[in-house]
This record gives C-alpha cells, sequence and structure tokens, in this order.
C-alpha cells in the first residue's frame, strides 16, 4: 500500500503535531508541543501582555479626570 502524506499535513495544519502522531512519530509530535506551548507562553508574556498594558495605560490616560 503506498503511504499517504495528505491526512497527517491536513491534521498538522489544524493541530501542531498531530500529523507526526498519527504517521507514528510519537518522539517528534511531543517535542512540538513542547516547543510550540514555551513558544507560545513566551509569545504571551512578551507581546500580548505589554500590549495590553500598554493599551490600558493610554486608555486610564484619556478617561481619567485630572
Amino acid at each position: 500500500m503506498k503511504p499517504t502524506y495528505g491526512v497527517p499535513a491536513l491534521l498538522s495544519f489544524f493541530i501542531p503535531g498531530l500529523g507526526q502522531l498519527i504517521k507514528g512519530q510519537i518522539i517528534k509530535a511531543f517535542l512540538i508541543w513542547a516547543v510550540g506551548g514555551v513558544v507560545g507562553f513566551l509569545l504571551v508574556w512578551t507581546i500580548i501582555v505589554p500590549f495590553v498594558i500598554w493599551a490600558w495605560n493610554v486608555y486610564d490616560a484619556y478617561n481619567d479626570p485630572a
């Protein structure tokens, strides 16, 4: 039987690492999840949280009476 790569690729498109898990590459799937988790955590704390704090600062400066 000829192996197909379309289904694992499609699964990985929606859930990173799932295609590797379906193909039996368990360690690679867990590494993708671990790296993705670390990158996601750092992204939240280095880009999103400072932006929210900055946005609140601008909003507060605009609306708070002197």
